[in-house]
Parts: structure tokens; C-alpha cells; sequence
């Protein structure tokens, strides 16, 4: 049921990256579907069915409402700075350098339109509160409108090459200051020149009525206008966020035509149905905005409600493997105890044959008397390797800087007593990262198969060496005994796994199992290498990070 709810939570991840080059569930990669393509034309075709009812009484004089002005210019500084806000806040997940192009233009627009309303003859002022003259007003619209087109083609133009080439990799918080910045200053550079240069600009307005220069500028504005959604038609797959920049781009150019090419200046209907258009071109990104991040959000609800069960499903699974492992402690426990008992009994009674009725048995009796007993002590090493071998599953591991060399010191000389004539070669070892008890088992093992295969050399002679290279602490044994055939080395580490007969080298064929689990369990690989009758030589590699678990 775990992996289920684990299968399930990879799929609603995967959907939820599913975005044509870019980063995971932002508007700017998610690519536009059939559903939003439908809504976007439409608002489309409904804002060009309006223009076009609206186009014919464009010069009709409506009575001045100046609380309009206010009005519109504040919503749609709220809408432009809270647009940006939330394109910054893209930008600052994806680092796309295009969505912080798009985020600047729009705070721009922000600063603008503050401008703008703050120029406004007779509004707040009779010659408005920044100055000028009389063409201000209009210039800085101008300079808005036109502006804001070549920030869209040079998004569209970045986003073209993919996220991955137009990453920012400064930082993000730093180039959102810096982009403010720029913004800030790039409006108080046109507001300058729309005020202290106003008398070197092309007269385009004489009172509230509009002059042919007007025209020919709002022309070119509208020209930037269809250049940008040119580009944006051009680019292949969309987004979410092309699409409705591109219905911001067709509002724009509504805008303009109606405010100041088809309208008989100020307070016509085009003058105020234009600058309607303009609040739904500053409306549409804002409201995508808030759609996608409401979906995104609820999105992020069901993902963690997927994650909490799935979070539940493995506190029960790890219970039971709690209560699974507590079990199985107390099953060798009990195994342990029931195998022991009758073969303590089993070789109690085989002394007692053996001290005080010997001389009432024959010679083959009292052979046989010793194969128990030495039956009946191999099983008892069988059950301690079994025991030893499950434990080694089981238990933490206690990682810590082991003075390597110092180990296997100690390790040899435990065993030494038992190959006397043994001559052990120890080289310097690298220190390493791990459990020392789990280690000193590994080292027990090999050095105690090197000494025991190479026991029946004339020159029983065991080297142990180690290194620290790439791929991490390197460590060998090598022997000169028996060796093993190398196209059975793939069974060197299995449990009762032999190569050699009992009877030559006694042991139960756990020893390397034992190894090759420990050193799993550090993060590590051993391998074994040799040839019949010249020796062997086993390694085992360390990370250099330390256990693994």
C-alpha cells in the first residue's frame, strides 16, 4: 500500500514539472493547452468585437469625470506592481533571466502610470504636479506605451533560447533590487524628458484636442505593439504566459487606437473606452497569475495530503518492522539456546564416554567418539557464524575515525597464537570512517581465512596493505596459501558458499558472507582474487564519506 501511495506522489510530482524547458509548475514554462488557447481568443475576439463597436463613436465628447483619472491611474498602478511582484517571485524559482525582463517591464509600467497621473493638467494640479507644459501628459504616455512592446520582444526573445541558457546564477534577491533599480531610473529618465525637454518635442497636442504629429507617434506605438505579438505568435511551444501576453499586446493596441488616434481628445469616448482597454491589458496577466498559483496551491494541498498519508503508511510499516525485528531478536535468542542445549548435552556425554568407559571401547569406538564431539563443535561455530550473520543486518552502525592499523594490530595478534609460525607483513594503513566492532569482524575474517589457506606453506607468509585513492580507502590481504580457482570467484561471498574440502580447511562458509554485508552496509565493495595453489589476495573498498547506514 506504501509503494502505492508512493507511486502515486511521483505522478502528481511528475505532472506537476510538466513544463516545456523550464522549471517545475511556474506560468512561465507550463505550456498552453486547448482549453487556454480557446479562452484566449476568445477574450480576443470579445475585446476586438468591442473595439469595433466602440471605434465609430470614438470622437463622441462625454462629460469630465475627473475622478476617472484617479480612478483608473491607481488600479492600474496596483495591477502593474502586484503583476510584478508576482513575476518576481517566478523569477526567483525559475532564475529565468526572461521572466525578470518581464517582471521589470511591468513594475516600469507601475512607475509610469504614476507619472503620468501626476502630469495630468487639472487634475491634482492646473499645470500638474511635476510640470512640464502642456504636451507632458501625452509625451509620457507615449513613452509608457511604447516602452513596454520592446520589454515583451526581448522576453520572448530570451525565453526562445530555453531557461537552461538564460539562467541567472547571481543572486536572485540581488538582481531583483538591481531591476527595480532600473526600472525606477528608466521611468524618471523619460519623465525628465517629457518635462525639462519638453519644448524639444514634436508638438503633438494643442490644448485637449490632438494635432497630426500625434498620429504619426501613436502609429509608431501601435506598430511596436504588433511587432511584439508577431514575436510572440512566432514562438514555438507558448506558455501559459505567452498566450495572455499576446491578448495584453492586442489590448494595447485597442488602447492606443481609441485614446489617441480614433478619439477627439480628451473625455471622448475613445479617450475613455482606450483607457478601459489599458486596465484589462494591466488585468489579464494579473488575473492568469493569480488563477495558476490558486491551481498550484491546491496542487500543493493534495500533494501534502498524499505525503502525510504516505508518511503514515510507512510509521505503521516501520512498526511492524519494529515488531519484525524484535521477533527475529528473540527467535536467534531462542535459536541460540535450543541448538546449544543439546549440543552441550550431546558433547557432555561423548567426554564422559570418552574419560571413563575409553578403555571399554575399541579403537574405531573411540574414533568415532571423536568425530561427535568434533561434529558437535562445528555446529556450535556454525550457530555462532549464523547468529553473527544476522546481527550483522541488524545492528546500527557507529561510525567514528578507526585508526585502521592499529586494528588489524590487535586483530593479529588474537589469531597469532594460533599460526605461530605465520609471518604477518603489516604496511601503513590509512585511518577510515566507520563501526570499529564491524570492522574488526571484517578484518577477523579475512586475516583469519589468509592465515588458515596459507597454514600448510612450508612459508605461510600473510601481507596486509592500503591506500587512499579516488575512489576512496583501499585495503588487502594477501596470503600465499591455497588460492582458489577465479571462475568460481562469484561464489566467494555467498553464505556456505566453499571452494576448498572441510576436511583440508575447516570452516562453515559464512565468513566472507559476513564481509561482504558489512562492507555494504559501510557504502563499500569487496572483491577477491587468486589462483589455485598461489595464494589470494582479498580488498575491500571504504568511501571516503564514511558509513552509509
Amino acid at each position: 500500500m506504501a509503494s502505492g501511495v508512493a507511486q502515486e506522489l511521483t505522478a502528481a510530482d511528475a505532472a506537476a514539472r510538466a513544463g516545456p524547458d523550464g522549471p517545475p509548475s511556474v506560468l512561465s514554462t507550463l505550456p498552453a493547452g486547448r482549453e487556454e488557447n480557446r479562452l484566449a481568443l476568445a477574450v480576443a475576439l470579445v475585446s476586438g468585437v468591442l473595439f469595433a463597436l466602440a471605434l465609430p463613436f470614438a470622437k463622441l465628447p462625454l462629460p469630465q469625470v475627473w475622478v476617472f483619472i484617479p480612478v483608473y491611474q491607481s488600479a492600474l498602478v496596483v495591477n502593474d506592481i502586484v503583476t510584478a511582484v508576482l513575476l518576481f517571485g517566478q523569477f526567483v524559482i525559475s532564475r529565468s533571466s526572461a521572466i525578470l525582463v518581464l517582471a521589470t517591464g511591468f513594475l516600469f509600467t507601475a512607475f509610469m502610470a504614476v507619472a503620468h497621473a501626476l502630469s495630468f493638467p487639472g487634475l491634482f494640479a492646473a499645470a500638474g504636479v511635476i510640470g512640464g507644459g502642456g504636451q507632458t501628459t501625452a509625451w509620457l504616455y507615449f513613452f509608457w506605451h511604447a516602452a513596454f512592446p520592446p520589454v515583451v520582444i526581448t522576453y520572448a526573445l530570451l525565453a526562445k533560447k530555453g531557461h537552461g541558457a538564460g539562467r541567472v546564477e547571481a543572486s536572485v534577491h540581488g538582481a531583483v533590487v538591481w531591476a527595480t533599480v532600473g526600472a525606477l531610473l528608466a521611468a524618471a529618465a523619460l519623465t525628465l524628458a517629457a518635462t525639462a525637454s519638453h519644448d524639444a518635442l514634436p508638438v503633438i497636442m494643442q490644448g485637449n484636442a490632438d494635432l497630426p504629429a500625434k498620429y504619426v507617434v501613436a502609429a509608431g506605438t501601435c506598430a511596436l505593439s504588433l511587432l511584439a505579438l508577431a514575436v510572440l505568435w512566432r514562438r514555438k511551444p507558448r506558455t501559459v504566459l505567452d498566450l495572455w501576453l499576446m491578448v495584453v499586446m492586442c489590448a494595447w493596441v485597442f488602447d492606443i487606437a481609441l485614446a489617441a488616434v480614433f478619439n477627439a481628445g480628451r473625455f471622448s469616448l475613445g479617450f475613455y473606452a482606450g483607457r478601459i482597454y489599458g486596465l484589462l491589458a494591466a488585468s489579464f496577466v494579473l488575473v492568469v497569475l493569480l488563477l495558476e498559483n490558486g491551481k498550484l496551491y491546491s496542487r500543493l494541498l493534495a500533494t501534502h495530503g498524499r505525503i502525510r498519508a504516505l508518511n503514515s503508511e510507512l510509521q505503521a510499516h516501520a512498526a511492524q518492522l519494529l515488531a519484525a525485528n524484535k521477533e527475529l531478536e528473540s527467535f536467534s535468542y531462542s535459536v541460540s539456546h535450543d541448538l546449544r542445549a543439546p549440543l552441550r548435552a550431546v558433547d557432555g556425554y561423548t567426554l564422559m564416554l570418552q574419560e571413563d568407559y575409553a578403555e571399554k571401547f575399541d579403537v574405531e569406538g573411540r574414533r568415532l567418539l571423536g568425530v561427535v564431539r568434533s561434529e558437535a563443535a562445528r555446529m556450535g561455530r556454525l550457530i555462532d557464524d549464523l547468529l553473527a550473520f544476522s546481527r550483522v543486518g541488524r545492528q546500527p552502525i557507529r561510525a567514528a575515525n578507526v585508526d585502521m592499523e592499529g586494528l588489524v594490530r590487535e586483530t593479529v595478534g588474537e589469531l597469532a597464537r594460533e599460526y605461530p609460525s605465520a609471518i604477518v607483513e603489516i604496511a601503513t594503513l590509512p585511518q577510515a570512517a566507520g563501526d570499529r566492532a564491524l570492522l574488526k569482524q571484517v578484518w577477523a575474517n579475512l586475516l583469519g581465512n589468509a592465515l588458515k589457506y596459507s597454514a600448510k606453506r612450508p612459508d605461510p607468509r600473510v601481507q596486509i596493505g592500503g591506500r587512499v585513492n579516488e575512489a576512496g580507502h583501499e585495503y588487502w590481504v594477501r596470503d600465499n596459501g591455497a588460492g582458489f580457482d577465479p571462475r568460481y570467484a562469484s561464489n566467494l561471498f555467498g553464505v556456505f558458499q566453499r571452494l576448498h574440502e572441510e576436511a583440508e580447511f575447516p570452516g562453515t562458509g559464512v565468513g566472507l558472507a559476513i564481509v561482504q554485508r558489512v562492507i555494504a552496509r559501510h557504502g563499500g565493495r569487496v572483491w577477491g582474487e587468486g589462483a589455485v595453489n598461489q595464494g589470494a589476495r582479498f580488498c575491500f573498498l571504504l568511501p571516503a564519506t564514511g558509513a552509509a547506514s
